[in-house]
């Protein structure tokens, strides 16, 4: 009789014990004082897990871990590698066409335009198939990007000819051929020492990375033009997703979507303040384009936009310039408000 009510008690106490805690591997490609890591990712692991009563945790690898190479991010989630990730939809490039339309130049300067239009067109199917097996946390962008160079200065279209210029994306490669630059694909994290050494005369980014990447050390010149907008995914491995618990997928949801995109504005205004400062107080030269100007580029421009939305058609995207159309018509709806 002893010996059962043991065993009964060692049962009951077996079955009292709690599901130990799961950890899930998220990976980006950026460093990890960059605001992406600090004001975004950490804590929105550290929200989902406390939601999760500490049922969940994250693992986290960003730039420069054996798992923050950028043009990994996309293909370690679909294979499970990583359970989250964060990549730019532009590298490499031909994975996201649709998605990535809204690289195209002088169709946006706003971070919160940019994203919430990527997330009502993901919403509504627009671009659903193009994350078949993910589970999609949140499509962002960056606010709009400016020109940096290391001696030349740049303020018109003519100054571009000859530049070797580090682009991140399709669209801003066909940008820069079009305008006399040539583009250089890098990662962000090779841009320094290629300026340093001189590989290249310039690079395309918004504010912030020039500050986290360090390049205002070896940049001088930046033409504030709002040239384009480069897009991002923040998603899941789908299967990893549906094995959670309905309780834990609750957290995950409650954190992401609509919600979370929304932030992406205001967090863009605040990560960009510091690198713009830092220039200004280096003595550096900014030219900024009014609105006129900037339109003058984007009718110069018009020839290259609808030669990459003619070959996006011959690749297959049969609705490219519907598309399009539908993230002009969001942007300006939102950009009006």
């Amino acid at each position: 009789m002893r010996s059962t009510a043991a065993s009964l008690l060692a049962a009951g106490a077996l079955l009292a014990t709690p599901a130990a805690a799961e950890t899930l591997k998220v990976s980006h490609y950026l460093p990890a004082v960059h605001g992406i890591h600090t004001d975004f990712i950490g804590p929105w692991t550290e929200a989902v897990s406390a939601c999760t009563g500490g049922d969940l945790t994250f693992e986290i690898f960003p730039a420069g871990s054996q798992l923050g190479n950028v043009a990994r991010q996309q293909e370690q989630v679909m294979a499970g590698v990583v359970d989250i990730a964060h990549g730019l939809h532009g590298i490499p490039r031909g994975r996201f066409p649709r998605t990535s339309l809204i690289d195209l130049p002088f169709l946006t300067d706003d971070a919160g335009a940019a994203s919430t239009t990527l997330w009502q067109l993901y919403e509504d199917g627009t671009l659903a198939d193009e994350y078949e097996g993910l589970k999609v946390l949140a499509l962002h962008a960056h606010n709009g990007g400016l020109l940096h160079t290391a001696d030349k200065k740049v303020e018109t279209i003519a100054d571009m000819k000859g530049l070797r210029i580090r682009t991140p994306s399709p669209a801003i490669s066909d940008m820069l051929s079009f305008v006399g630059a040539t583009p250089q694909g890098l990662p962000p994290g090779e841009v320094y020492e290629n300026l340093q050494r001189g590989v290249i005369d310039g690079t395309v980014f918004p504010w912030d990375p020039m500050k986290s990447f360090g390049l205002i050390e070896v940049t001088q010149n930046h033409l504030d033009f709002g040239a384009y907008t480069v897009s991002f995914f923040f998603v899941m491995n789908e299967a990893t997703y549906n094995r959670l618990s309905p309780e834990a997928q609750a957290c995950i949801d409650e954190n992401s979507g609509a919600a979370l995109v929304a932030r992406f504005g205001d967090w863009w205004d605040a990560w960009d303040k510091p690198a713009r400062e830092e220039a200004v107080a280096a003595g550096h030269t900014i030219v900024t384009l009014d609105e006129a100007q900037r339109a003058e580029w984007r009718a110069a421009l018009e020839p290259m936009i609808e030669a990459y939305l003619d070959k996006a058609e011959a690749d297959g995207i049969d609705n490219a310039r519907e598309v399009y159309q539908a993230m002009q018509d969001k942007i300006a709806a939102y950009e009006g408000q």
